[in-house]
């Protein structure tokens, strides 16, 4: 009986070791189950995080995608400003260069004024030194010095006068004289058409063009003849003086209209009438040209427009 308790002692024992191992057993499974699912769910926090950041990454560089493109916006409208400031300023530049050429125009002008009326006024001085006194001659040398402003000048002389062709002959030749020199023949002619032509231009200023021919005709044509013809030509008055002096050469046809131009220093007169003649002319829409083809003197004709 004693064995048979120890028996069913032993087993009890051995059952219940058993199922001590077996509970253990459980126990750490389920712990490590628990632990797996920790595990588990920290990978899949992880993960989550992860995805969110590459959420986050896609949004900036979403982001910085539309940044980029206003920056590019902003750029295009800083070049399209910078190359509207750069017209400005090439045009800004041009126009500086035109004002110093036209500055350095003036002053050129202005000094070669200025050296014309120094040459005028030296002319003046010398005759009144060393010539005989004569006020008329002296009259004259003023008189060009006053026209010598208008010489570089292309400004249009303003008409104000309605006459007739012979009203301008006419008064040139009483201003001259020159139908009262008795060392010369004058010959006053104008064609019939010529006679009836009416002017409307600045009858003054063509007066004195006129009075400039006929006296530089009578400085160098000390004997013979000295003639005024009028006629028309074309749209055109044309006033001629011929003379029978001294002439002048082909090559020297330009070179007459020059300021202070004397081809035979021995006349008197200080070179200017010509080139205040030539000057005033045009400014009336006119011209003075030498004929070249003329021989046994010289022959200017001086036109204006009807």
């Amino acid at each position: 009986m004693t064995i048979v308790l120890i028996i069913l002692v032993l087993l009890i024992a051995a059952l219940g070791t058993a199922l001590y191992f077996q509970m253990k057993s459980a126990k750490d499974s389920a712990e490590e189950g628990q632990q797996l699912l920790k595990d588990y769910q920290k990978r899949v926090d992880e993960l989550e995080h992860l995805l969110k950041d590459y959420r986050d990454l896609q949004q900036n560089f979403n982001n910085v995608g539309e940044g980029y493109e206003q920056a590019l916006l902003a750029f295009d409208k800083m070049e399209e400003e910078r190359q509207a400031m750069t017209n400005v300023k090439e045009k800004l530049e041009k126009q500086v260069n035109d004002l110093m050429a036209s500055k350095s125009t003036l002053e050129q002008s202005i000094i070669k004024k200025k050296e014309l009326i120094q040459q005028a006024a030296e002319a003046i001085k010398q005759k009144i030194d060393f010539a005989t006194p004569n006020a008329a001659k002296i009259a004259q040398l003023a008189n060009t010095i006053l026209n010598l402003n208008d010489v570089e000048t292309e400004t249009t002389i303003q008409a104000e006068d309605n006459c007739q062709a012979t009203d301008i002959t006419d008064q040139a030749i009483r201003e001259t004289g020159i139908d009262k020199i008795d060392y010369l023949r004058f010959i006053n002619q104008a064609a019939e058409e010529a006679q009836a032509t009416m002017l409307f231009t600045n009858q003054p200023m063509a007066v004195r063009v006129l009075v400039n021919l006929l006296d530089n005709a009578m400085k160098f044509t000390t004997s013979g003849s000295v003639t005024l013809l009028t006629n028309i030509n074309g749209s055109n008055v044309e006033f001629v003086v011929e003379d029978t002096g001294t002439g002048i050469t082909a090559e020297d046809a330009e070179k007459v209209f020059e300021p202070f131009t004397k081809l035979n220093s021995f006349f008197d007169g200080a070179g200017c009438g010509l080139t205040v003649a030539r000057s005033i002319a045009r400014r009336l829409n006119g011209d003075v040209k030498l004929d070249t083809e003329h021989a046994g003197g010289a022959r200017f004709i001086f036109t204006l427009p009807i």
